[in-house]
């Protein structure tokens, strides 16, 4: 069986279609761009309050307590579509298994929410 390299050509092309697609919208918006910031551009966005000086100044911990939890459910979302979808399609013993892996991760994410709850993690004064 040798390399056949034209196999590989679809590839190639889809990388090069991406590559230039990538710089035509990279070089479209350097040259259309508006380049005068006016004061509603510079202005605080979305946060709410002003830009500060000291780029060290100390932050909540709850800041990084809802960051946690983001990406904790986040990544609950990421495994529970593909397991719901090859969950049916598994032999018996396997879908069990496959069932009750989930249910004790489901578990430990439960717990782990409970507690920041708990702790008042999510409560903003």
């Amino acid at each position: 069986m040798g390399l056949d390299l034209l196999d590989y050509l679809p590839i190639i092309f889809f990388f090069a279609v991406a590559t230039v697609l990538g710089a035509g919208f990279l070089i479209a918006a350097w040259v259309i761009a508006p380049k005068s910031p006016d004061k509603e551009k510079v202005s605080a966005y979305e946060c709410g309050f002003n830009a500060f000086d000291d780029a060290r100044m100390k932050f909540d911990v709850r800041f990084y307590l809802v960051a946690i939890l983001f990406i904790i459910f986040d990544l609950e979302v990421a495994f529970l579509f593909p397991w719901a979808i090859t969950l049916g399609a598994m032999p018996a013993e396997a879908g069990q298994f496959a069932f009750w892996s989930m249910m004790a991760f489901l578990g430990v994410l439960t717990v782990g929410f409970i507690y920041e709850w708990k702790k008042g993690a999510l409560e903003w004064e």
